[in-house]
């Protein structure tokens, strides 16, 4: 049995990353975190970091900005995978630099966890985000480190916690529901802790080496209208619904504010354009995790759905 990879994970205390380090560290990985000290002050975030160490996670405090101590850092692991925010997706170039620099690494997973962005067509402001993440790309093949990038399209708990209500509530409609564009392209959502076991399983397997790992599970592949119907026979009762047809979507974008203007520019993508379901898998550049992986018991979308009923 080959020796499993040391894991390091970047932004490991935020949505995505806590996943990756629990997975990893689940599986055996000899795994690290790299956390900004000043998530300390925060209570929850310092809740995940003990829990962490509890589960024999080594915690290194600091960041992507003091290039000698990352170079330091990456040149202790095998394989560094990037779970930082938003934000900080251009500043992935400082941690490219460092692995380049260590000339250890054996691969890289930068931050995506969301959408295959070469394939995606966005409109503003989540075109741009999807840019900076295709240039992050771009820059990796240029400099010749061996990635993957791991495409999970819609992480279910962030959409389906209240059946794509774009307001505060966080569990499913039961009277009214608001279906963006005719309700009919359809979507994909993994579950976040399904995301981390199939991009765990990826770092060490030569299949995924260079690949784009898509996250398609069949049972999760819905339409607005058919995730609706699925609710409304859980809980025996039809919806009252109300379509925002794409015209009237794009103009909601526009005179959206921020956050609320990403969050629809990213819901148009998905579930009005449709375009991750449309993607096919090209064995030359890209492999599917469920196929892959297929002793992988991921949650349904129908059984996601059981907790709120």
């Amino acid at each position: 049995m080959t020796e499993k990879s040391k894991i390091l994970v970047i932004g490991g205390t935020g949505y995505v990353g806590k996943f990756l380090v629990e997975e990893s560290a689940k599986t055996r990985h000899p795994t690290f975190a790299l956390v900004r000290e000043s998530t300390t002050s925060d209570p929850d975030k310092s809740k995940i970091i003990e829990s962490f160490k509890s589960s024999g996670v080594t915690v290194i405090f600091g960041d992507i900005y003091n290039h000698e101590r990352l170079v330091s850092i990456i040149k202790q692991v095998d394989v560094v995978i990037s779970a930082v925010a938003g934000q900080q997706s251009a500043d992935q170039v400082n941690i490219i630099a460092a692995i380049k620099e260590a000339g250890n690494i054996k691969r890289f997973l930068p931050s995506e966890f969301g959408f295959d962005t070469d394939k995606i067509h966005a409109v503003e402001p989540a075109a741009s985000v999807f840019k900076i993440k295709t240039q992050i790309r771009r820059t990796i093949e240029a400099e010749g480190i061996p990635y993957t990038y791991a495409a999970c399209n819609a992480l279910a708990t962030y959409f389906l916690r209240n059946l794509g209500q774009l307001d505060e509530t966080t569990t499913p409609p039961r009277d009214k529901v608001v279906i963006l564009g005719d309700g009919n392209s359809k979507a994909i959502f993994v579950k976040e802790e399904d995301v981390a076991t199939y991009t765990i399983k990826a770092v060490d397997d030569p299949r995924t080496l260079n690949k784009l790992l898509y996250m398609s599970p069949p049972a999760n592949i819905l339409s607005f209208n058919e995730l609706v119907s699925l609710w409304e026979n859980k809980i025996g009762k039809t919806l009252e619904r109300t379509y925002i047809l794409e015209d009237q979507l794009l103009k909601n974008i526009e005179e959206a504010p921020m956050p609320l203007k990403f969050l629809l520019s990213i819901c148009y993508a998905a579930f009005v354009k449709g375009d991750v379901s449309k993607i096919e898998v090209d064995a030359s550049v890209s492999v599917e995790a469920s196929q892959l992986y297929p002793e992988v018991k991921y949650t349904t979308v129908d059984e996601f759905l059981n907790q709120f009923v």
